[in-house]
């Protein structure tokens, strides 16, 4: 400011706005020494509900099973309501601490009545949950082979134990052929169970509880179907279906899983001169059994589940 002249009017009005500002308390100052009221919501907050996982450690990896498939919250909790479906109410089993007697156990065969028939009540024209040849019984229900919360990790369908060790509690003798016999189908090894070729669930009427391919044939062709046919010429058994006439599908001492030592004791069976109640015709009279020529049949008889071509099956 230059010595000998006064200040300019509009200088000495901002100079008095700014320190009238300074001193009084504005919004922004009045806000910041204003507390903060506390929220509404948190003196109100609601008291956490309990759930099955805090006490059962099954409840906590029960988001991983297929009965809560799509229930888990954040993959890891599942409703109550999950596992009141099968237990009942757990309110007053909470309240109580715990005590077992309010509850319920699934056991037996009631238990698989009341539980697991309420949603696999299936009946179809090839199963029968309640009337199939493992239908709910004291010797066998639906928790003897099958366990909701304990499960054999790499089994699948829930069961206790694998495939092949849980039939063998009932089905020893065939069991021991697959493990035993040196021709034999390679169960548990190789994606092939005992429930590739049969229906656990199946109904009574059906031969050997057999699980039936979609054109109503026997399980064997769903792997061999270069022996479905169909053939001009059909052999006897493969024309009515029967594999085991001559096979046994459960491992033989034999090769080709053969009923017989050799291919000619298989097939006299049914081609016999000596009964008239045979599926075959007899053979020749030129062919002498008891030579090792006419003993191999399917030297010459090559095409033996079926030909095209020839009614001998020779070619």
């Amino acid at each position: 400011m230059r010595k000998g002249k006064s200040m300019r009017p509009y200088a000495m009005g901002g100079l008095a706005l700014l320190l009238v500002i300074g001193l009084s308390p504005g919004p922004l100052v009045a806000r910041m020494q204003t507390p903060p009221a506390a929220p509404a919501a948190a003196a109100a907050e609601a008291t956490p509900t309990m759930s099955c996982g805090d006490c059962h450690d099954q409840a906590k990896a029960f988001g991983t099973n297929p009965h809560a498939r799509g229930k888990a919250t954040k993959g890891q909790v599942v409703p109550n309501a999950i596992c009141e479906s099968c237990h009942g109410s757990g309110t007053a089993h909470m309240e109580a601490g715990g005590d077992k007697t309010l509850i319920y156990k699934p056991i037996g065969v009631v238990g698989a009545n009341k539980t697991c028939l309420t949603c696999h009540d299936i009946n179809t024209d090839r199963i029968a949950r309640q009337s199939g040849q493992h239908a709910n019984s004291s010797a066998v229900n639906c928790l003897t082979c099958h366990a909701i919360h304990s499960a054999e990790p790499r089994s699948a369908h829930l069961l206790v134990r694998s495939e092949l060790a849980l039939c063998s509690t009932c089905h020893a003798t065939q069991v021991a052929s697959f493990r035993n016999k040196p021709f034999a189908h390679r169960l548990g090894r190789g994606g092939m169970e005992c429930s590739s070729c049969h229906e656990p669930h199946g109904r009574p009427q059906k031969p050997e509880n057999l699980r039936l391919t979609s054109a109503n044939e026997v399980p064997c062709v769903g792997c061999h179907s270069d022996k479905r046919g169909p053939f001009v010429f059909n052999h006897g058994g493969v024309a009515q279906g029967e594999c085991t006439t001559c096979h046994d599908p459960h491992g033989s001492s034999n090769a080709r899983f053969l009923r017989r030592s050799n291919v000619m004791q298989v097939c006299i069976e049914c081609h016999s001169p000596i009964t008239g109640n045979t599926l075959g015709s007899q053979p020749p009279s030129f062919h002498n059994l008891t030579t090792a020529r006419y003993q191999n049949c399917t030297s010459c008889h090559m095409a033996i589940h079926g030909s095209n071509r020839d009614p001998q099956l020779m070619k």
